[in-house]
């Protein structure tokens, strides 16, 4: 699958312009953990964009291992031949599918989910709704903060940084400057 069929995939499913700009900030971590690790970019990115696509159309409020997001999406990807480490990456990032994360990929996404969710809110609260001066300290005293996204599992980014094998403050870094260049995509920066 390239790009641009991955990406019309995700405007067929996705109208949430929120959900899509989360896509694209998971595509980006993706892609920079992949150049870090050696891996091909445009693979991991790919992963990265299509993680969510089936979310809203297939919410699974009752967190089911087999029924709606991810595991729809999934046999989606799968009749449209995407490989089966990109599948089980994809439903290895819910925790709840008990599909585990065995390969670099599928713990680099879990990894990049929730963390690239929280840096991008965390740039939203700034004054210039910029990541250009976020650093890891902010983004860790935002951590600790239960009432800041409360939606972001904080114990899913502290695990994602460990299975990963990389410091927090490390994988915060990445993430940050593989999405500063990218504010403009990501709803960020000076209106």
């Amino acid at each position: 699958m390239t790009r641009d069929q991955a990406l019309a995939l995700v405007h067929e499913y996705t109208q949430s312009e929120a959900l899509r700009r989360h896509m694209y900030a998971v595509e980006l971590s993706m892609r920079a953990l992949a150049a870090r690790y050696g891996e091909n970019p445009d693979d991991w990115g790919l992963v990265g964009l299509l993680h969510d696509f089936d979310y809203e159309r297939y919410p699974n409020a009752q967190h089911s291992a087999t029924d709606e997001h991810p595991a729809e999406g999934v046999r989606i990807l799968a009749a449209r031949g995407l490989p089966d480490e990109v599948q089980r990456a994809i439903l290895g990032h819910a925790t709840y599918t008990g599909v585990p994360r065995d390969t670099l990929m599928a713990r680099a996404l879990f990894a990049a989910d929730e963390l690239s969710g929280f840096l991008v809110a965390c740039a939203m609260v700034r004054p210039n709704r910029s990541l250009a001066d976020l650093e890891a300290p902010s983004v860790k005293k935002k951590l600790k903060d239960k009432a800041f996204a409360r939606g972001v599992s904080r114990d899913d980014v502290h695990l994602g940084a460990e299975e990963l094998g990389v410091p927090l403050d490390e994988l915060i870094g990445v993430l940050i400057g593989a999405l500063r260049p990218h504010e403009q995509l990501l709803g960020l920066g000076a209106a």
